[in-house]
């Protein structure tokens, strides 16, 4: 069950109506869409930031190493 403010309803009603499908395949499509967008947004950001990225923390590992005894 989920909550819809009614004039989301009514376009999500309307949309069914012209595809000719239920109100829950209608809202299945358009989740699956709406998710699908997002993670292709997510995707391009993450190529675009490529080799930008730095480590985080700083060099922990080489500092560790230094303060270890012989």
């Amino acid at each position: 069950m989920i909550s819809l403010p009614d004039d989301v309803l009514a376009r999500i009603d309307a949309q069914a109506t012209e595809r000719g499908t239920t109100r829950s395949a209608t809202i299945r499509e358009l989740a699956e869409a709406g998710l699908g967008e997002r993670q292709r947004r997510l995707s391009e950001r993450m190529v675009a930031l490529e080799g930008q990225a730095t480590g985080h923390g700083g060099n922990v590992v080489a500092e560790l190493k230094e303060g270890r005894p012989g």
